[in-house]
């Protein structure tokens, strides 16, 4: 007799194979799914949590969240964090301004210059110079 960590219904089963066999999904979706199936086809937490290369609190885990939610268990949740102040569009105007030419007396823009610059056009309502710094060394700026 074989004992079952889980029953998928027929639907779960089809649309967790279906995702299984995309070569789209991402490793995390990829894990869970597969951990589904072969907890669903009878093999132990132990077994699954080998083939996956996790551990087998994870699987439990996964087991116990699919029992409670359902496939949505298969993406993860959303992440709690203060949301980022200065989005794209903001940070492609404070490039464009470093790459501007300086303004009347100034050979180049400083950094504090430029911070002092993009919030006194709008760009943000506060900008420090070492934020306006980590957004040039993204770019790959060299113009600071």
């Amino acid at each position: 007799m074989i004992k079952s960590h889980l029953q998928l219904n027929d639907a779960d089963r089809s649309t967790v194979e279906s995702l299984v066999n995309k070569n789209s999904l991402s490793v995390k979706v990829y894990k869970r799914a597969t951990a589904l199936l072969k907890l669903d086809q009878g093999d132990t937490l132990q077994s699954v949590a080998a083939l996956v290369d996790v551990n087998y609190n994870t699987v439990a885990t996964w087991r116990d969240r699919y029992q409670c939610e359902g496939l949505a268990m298969l993406q993860d949740k959303p992440r709690s964090g203060r949301p980022p102040e200065i989005d794209g569009i903001q940070r492609a105007q404070i490039t464009a301004l470093a790459c501007s030419t300086p303004p009347e007396g100034y050979a180049r823009w400083s950094l504090r210059l430029l911070a002092d610059k993009a919030v006194e056009l709008d760009f943000v309502e506060h900008l420090s110079h070492n934020y306006a710094g980590q957004i040039l060394k993204k770019t790959n700026s060299n113009r600071i």
